[in-house]
């Protein structure tokens, strides 16, 4: 009898023994786990860099905001350089993510640029406030740029001189706007200028000034002029009734899954929930 009781004392002590050992390496498991998900969370950190269109600033600067947000130890900058500007920094190294508000030309693509469409968007033609001219044909547009019609009041508009302003050469908007129309090097700018918010501002205080901008950047300063009917909408560039619009490119040196883990991450926020959140909110059109 006395030999069963020692024995089942001893039993209980290995049994509490083990009970012991398990619990501690529950505990180590959990403290294991929970130090990994920390390394996990604290694993994205460095420098994105962006360069290029001045007409994705919008969607860069609320894209760049977001994603630091939920990325704190990521820093991304970006430089406004112009489309063409910033696809050559990406080619020669000088950037992680050349911006283009344009499809890539092939000696781009040639020199290792890959495209990458993350938006769409609508190039609005747009007069000062007072244009009496509400609607214009794509006729009519074409012979404006190239300085064949030069008074408004031969589109039925007041007696008063059309002022043609355009972005520089090798602006995405500029770029576009012309392979649309099919007027590349044909167009007769009285001023070219550099950003989206300088044809802006130009066409804002100007009597009898056109420009054209992009649609996201289109305010109560100035009119967006109808185009063969159909206005500038993002219903009507979806339906493809509105012929002026254009993709936003963030290209890569090579395609997304050979970037570094910081450019892959930026990419995967673009495509969550999340990033698509932020490129619906600036006014702009999800890719099809």
């Amino acid at each position: 009898m006395k030999k069963n009781i020692v024995k089942a004392m001893a039993l209980g002590m290995a049994a509490m023994m083990m009970a012991g050992s398990l619990v501690g390496c529950g505990e180590k498991k959990e403290e294991s786990e929970q130090k990994e998900e920390s390394a996990e969370g604290a694993e994205l950190s460095g420098k994105i860099a962006l360069s290029g269109s001045t007409s994705m600033e919008k969607l860069c600067e609320a894209m760049s905001e977001s994603f630091m947000e939920a990325n704190p130890g990521v820093t991304v900058t970006v430089e406004y350089t112009g489309s063409s500007a910033g696809i050559e920094s990406l080619i020669h190294g000088g950037t992680d993510i050349g911006n283009a508000s344009r499809n890539l030309e092939d000696g781009e693509k040639e020199s290792g640029a890959v495209e990458n469409v993350v938006a769409t968007d609508g190039i609005a033609v747009i007069t000062d406030k007072e244009n009496k001219v509400k609607d214009l044909s794509s006729e009519d547009l074409v012979k404006i740029y190239k300085g064949t019609v030069k008074n408004w009041s031969e589109l039925g508009g007041e007696d008063e001189d059309i002022v043609v302003i355009g972005r520089e050469a090798g602006s995405g908007t500029r770029g576009a706007f012309e392979e649309l129309l099919e007027v590349e090097d044909a167009c007769k700018y009285a001023q070219e200028l550099d950003s989206t918010g300088a044809v802006l501002a130009k066409v804002a205080s100007t009597p009898g000034a056109i420009g054209y901008i992009s649609l996201d950047a289109v305010d109560d300063s100035i009119q967006s002029v109808a185009l063969d009917g159909v206005e500038a909408t993002e219903e009507n560039i979806l339906a493809g009734e509105y012929k002026l619009s254009r993709p936003f490119v963030m290209a890569t040196k090579g395609e997304i899954e050979k970037q570094n883990d910081l450019v892959k991450a930026w990419f995967d926020y673009i495509n969550s929930e999340e990033g698509q959140k932020v490129i619906t909110e600036v006014g702009l059109i999800l890719p099809k």
